[in-house]
């Protein structure tokens, strides 16, 4: 998927970070920094993570600055609440990086975090993969504290299955 504009861009980047929001909106605060096993990330680190990434990496990076990635530590949002603020103002301050960039700067190069030059487009790309693989991380963590998440296109395996005539 080659990105062309700012508009569009943001347009589908809500959608898919409104689909992880769906599974935050889940977390319970008995759940939050629940890990399973010593030195792993909790539920609460992965979502801090993807807040602080998003914010304060990719969105650097695509405006020509270095990252200052803070980390996922509970310093920066401590218990349920504060965590979901945390996510959704960084969120929103990217979207309003994000909806500045022209179609030059998205056909541009910017710099990662490794010193590599990269187009923009494919960086933001590169986002969008990975809030995926931190979802899926979301999804089964939670699944092994019993939450219910929500389908991510609405129907269950099953459903597809029957569905399909099978």
């Amino acid at each position: 998927m080659r990105i062309d504009s700012a508009a569009e861009f943001t347009d589908y980047w809500r959608g898919v970070r409104k689909r992880t929001t769906r599974v935050i909106e889940q977390i319970r605060e008995e759940d939050l920094e629940w890990t399973y096993a010593p030195s792993r990330w909790s539920i609460g680190d992965i979502v801090r993570h993807l807040a602080g990434i998003e914010r304060d990496m990719y969105a650097e990076n695509v405006s020509g600055r270095p990252a200052r990635y803070p980390g996922h530590d509970r310093q920066l949002a401590d218990g349920l609440a504060a965590v979901r603020a945390y996510h959704d103002r960084k969120h929103e301050e990217s979207l309003a990086i994000f909806s500045q960039l022209t179609a030059e700067q998205l056909a541009g190069k910017c710099q990662t975090p490794a010193g590599t030059p990269i187009t923009t487009w494919k960086w933001l790309r590169a986002m969008v993969e990975h809030e995926a693989h931190h979802r899926g991380q979301l999804y089964l963590l939670l699944g092994m504290r019993g939450v219910k998440v929500p389908q991510i296109f609405g129907l269950t395996e099953e459903e597809v299955k029957a569905r399909s005539g099978h």
